[in-house]
């Protein structure tokens, strides 16, 4: 028991709601690896719980009586550079989404929350702070291709290929994506039809996934054309020796 204790991320949620702090704790202890050392429900406990507890991860609302999100994030990346911070909020105004991505945040997940869409961002922020202790601890120096890596995993706006950030700005979601092309990547070939029976989704956005990972080099599609009807665009998995 002390063994896992010892090695989990331990995690500041920062959230004036009680009730729903409450609620993310337990979905955030849901995730292997992660552990809640503290609830903060204003600016003073914030500052004070990041004073004594120095956590990994600070998971931040931005609504609060007494300040904004915004400035608690701006603090702790001045004061605290080693707990990175994840916004998880109601606030969908594009320019708070813009600030919080150029002050570094990890990642930015809208209420109400989806726990699989916490769980993608907790178990890839898990991979992201694993490669960060190897460098430190094995490495004096890193390829490019360390670095890409490092970057593709570490969050909204710092992101490269086919990054969060790069997704957002598609309207992609990141689990979605990667759901429909594990699906694509299984059958082989798919139609909008199929990828929306299959994932519970409508054609239109059905398409608007396939049609990214074309874009991104994942997939390519072909149309055939049948003897009745409209032509039918098949979607095909990348070919890796294409």
């Amino acid at each position: 028991m002390n063994e896992r204790v010892l090695s989990d991320i331990e995690v500041l949620i920062i959230e004036d709601d009680p009730r729903i702090a409450e609620i993310n704790r337990r979905f955030i202890e849901k995730v292997d690896g992660f552990t809640v050392c503290a609830i903060a429900t204003n600016e003073f406990e914030a500052k004070l719980q990041l004073d004594v507890l120095r956590p990994s991860l600070a998971v931040l609302d931005v609504y609060f009586p007494d300040t904004n999100g915004l400035t608690l994030l701006s603090f702790i990346k001045q004061h605290y550079p080693g707990t990175d911070v994840i916004m998880l909020t109601a606030a969908k105004e594009a320019e708070t989404v813009v600030q919080a991505v150029r002050a570094g945040v990890f990642d930015f997940i809208v209420k109400p929350l989806v726990f699989e869409r916490l769980r993608a961002t907790l178990e890839e922020y898990a991979r992201f702070r694993r490669q960060v202790t190897t460098w430190q601890e094995e490495q004096s120096t890193v390829e490019q291709s360390e670095i890409d890596r490092l970057l593709q995993s570490a969050g909204t706006g710092r992101m490269t290929g086919n990054g969060v950030g790069e997704l957002w700005a598609k309207g992609i979601d990141k689990v979605t994506c990667e759901k429909v092309l594990d699906l694509l990547n299984r059958q082989g070939e798919v139609t909008t039809g199929t990828v929306g029976i299959e994932l519970g989704m409508s054609r239109s956005t059905a398409r608007r996934y396939l049609e990214y990972l074309v874009e991104s080099g994942d997939a390519h599609h072909d149309q055939v054309y049948g003897t009745v009807g409209r032509p039918e665009r098949i979607y095909r998995r990348r070919q890796e020796n294409a």
